[in-house]
């Protein structure tokens, strides 16, 4: 990198933040994969552990399901029942979607930036606060990154909301039963909450991020750095205050023909689309049941943030020091 505190916005030709984020993507999702496929079955968990019913008849109540009682209890119940394989299932379509979100987002987010600074330039004093720059390039990022690999998170999620007994065979299997019962749209449901959660999230995490950076890029830390601190601090302030959204589009994720066979048997129909997803949760669940899986989504965004952001540093650090990419091709290109 050119200097502690330049920005990460500025760094690096568009064929070396792409093959970066594309590297950041696949490394933070196989670190991260247990904890991701416990949030999902947190977050399909509609019954409430407060309700009595639940611990005297818990099986008979939820069609046979099991009943998730936090991040630990699920570790070892997943563990015990599926095996270690099953704390990364949906890892194919999963490690798909990481690598090609983390080449489209730092891409676009780069390209957005080159844009804004284009429009709005430093030297007729038109320049945007690095902030609003960050938030409007990271909220735009999260959009398109989101809109292009979607079709892999809805797989990833259905994936790892499936128990002992296989909805879907394999992925290739996934797709055709999707295409063939739900159709092309089978593949974007929930799309809508999907952009609702990750364009502020986006916005957000990018915007604390590049304030955070600069102040910290002198911090040195044992197998760590400022940066890493900084995606740390930016994942739980952004996802904090997106995560609803992000529980709506994991529960209208998995509506469909075999919305019945995964691993929570009785999922309820949401099918008045996102605002009324959101009040059928808050009347039947209380608005707690709208941050089922935060504490371990917080888990698992923090160190996912900071494995993205430490790798994708030193992955652009070591593309840009390596002439393999073209003799011809040029810095901020």
């Amino acid at each position: 990198m050119s200097g502690k505190a330049e920005r990460l916005k500025d760094e690096g030709s568009r064929l070396q933040v792409t093959a970066a984020g594309a590297t950041a993507g696949l490394i933070s999702r196989f670190v991260i994969a247990p904890l991701d496929v416990v949030k999902i079955r947190l977050q399909l968990q509609h019954h409430s552990l407060s309700d009595p019913l639940i611990h005297q008849r818990g099986a008979e109540i939820i069609g046979g399901g099991p009943i998730y009682k936090g991040t630990l209890p699920t570790i070892r119940h997943i563990l015990r029942t599926e095996g270690l394989t099953g704390l990364w299932k949906g890892n194919i379509p999963a490690e798909l979607l990481y690598v090609s979100y983390a080449a489209v987002q730092f891409t676009t987010y780069r390209s957005i930036t080159q844009f804004l600074q284009t429009a709005f330039p430093k030297e007729q004093n038109k320049q945007l606060p690095q902030s609003v720059e960050s938030f409007v390039a990271g909220a735009t990022a999260g959009g398109v990154a989101t809109a292009a690999t979607y079709p892999l998170d809805l797989l990833r999620t259905r994936f790892a909301a499936q128990g002992v007994e296989r909805v879907y065979p394999s992925l290739l299997q996934a797709i055709k039963n999707i295409y063939t019962s739900e159709g092309a749209t089978g593949y974007f449901r929930g799309l809508g909450p999907g952009l609702a959660q990750i364009i502020p999230y986006m916005g957000m995490f990018f915007c604390v991020y590049e304030t955070l950076r600069p102040a910290l890029s002198s911090l040195e830390l044992p197998y760590s750095s400022g940066s890493a601190v900084a995606g740390v601090v930016a994942s739980v302030v952004a996802k904090t205050g997106t995560f609803p959204l992000d529980l709506v589009r994991k529960r209208i994720q998995v509506q469909g023909p075999t919305r019945g066979l995964y691993v929570h048997k009785n999922i309820p129909v949401y099918d008045g689309g996102m605002i009324k997803t959101v009040g059928t949760i808050v009347r039947r669940e209380g608005v707690r049941g709208l941050y089922r899986g935060l504490t371990v989504s917080l888990f698992k965004a923090a160190p996912a943030s900071a494995v993205t952001m430490w790798t994708y540093e030193r992955a652009l650090r070591f593309y840009i020091g390596i002439v393999a990419f073209g003799p011809g091709e040029e810095e901020g290109a």
